[in-house]
């Protein structure tokens, strides 16, 4: 984030300097689109940057979770368990069973988990929208950057075309200029 802060202020700082009457239309056009975005992006204002450098043990609990959590290996196993749960209180235990058919404290626990795991997975489904809002504005900066550069280079074709076209127009003129000058060319007469 300090990387993309000192662009942003040599961007500036380039700008106040020399002004914004220098850039062509479609340059402002851009920063116009970046200033939007960048408004729209800080208006929100409950949004926390998200760090590239390191993330804490907490946030690496909750990527992990949520990983765990919505894969086809979480719910195997939380299937086995809840059968195991089932048949362990209605077939083997039968009078002994310590959480008979209801199973109310199958609920409990269930509910504690759904408690638990729903605050995680939208830890992490935070960080995730976080860093795709800064892989959003990476790739907005790079666009423009491509924006730019194709103008530029549609600028020089545009250029070098009509180099070759006045090159061109040169040659015919020259052409046309020696054809008027010379002697008319001689029938087809053989020689005598």
């Amino acid at each position: 984030m300090q990387r993309d802060d000192r662009h942003i202020r040599q961007l500036a700082e380039h700008l106040l300097h020399t002004g914004v009457s220098d850039l062509s239309a479609q340059e402002r056009r851009a920063l116009t689109r970046v200033a939007k975005r960048l408004q729209a992006s800080l208006s929100d204002g409950n949004e926390a940057p998200v760090s590239e450098d390191g993330i804490s043990f907490g946030e690496r609990l909750a990527d992990r979770v949520a990983e765990f959590g919505g894969s086809w290996k979480f719910i195997s196993l939380f299937g086995a368990f809840l059968v195991a749960w089932t048949i362990l209180n209605t077939e083997l235990l039968r009078a002994q069973a310590f959480d008979p058919y209801p199973y109310v404290f199958l609920n409990l626990v269930l509910s504690m988990l759904a408690a638990i795991q729903a605050p995680v997975i939208m830890m992490s489904q935070n960080r995730q929208a976080a860093r795709d809002r800064l892989t959003m504005l990476r790739d907005l900066e790079v666009n423009l950057k491509a924006e730019a550069k194709i103008a530029d280079l549609h600028k020089r074709i545009d250029h070098l075309t009509w180099q070759t076209l006045g090159g061109l127009d040169d040659i015919k003129r020259s052409l046309q200029d020696r054809q008027g000058a010379a002697p008319p060319a001689a029938q087809d007469t053989p020689p005598p």
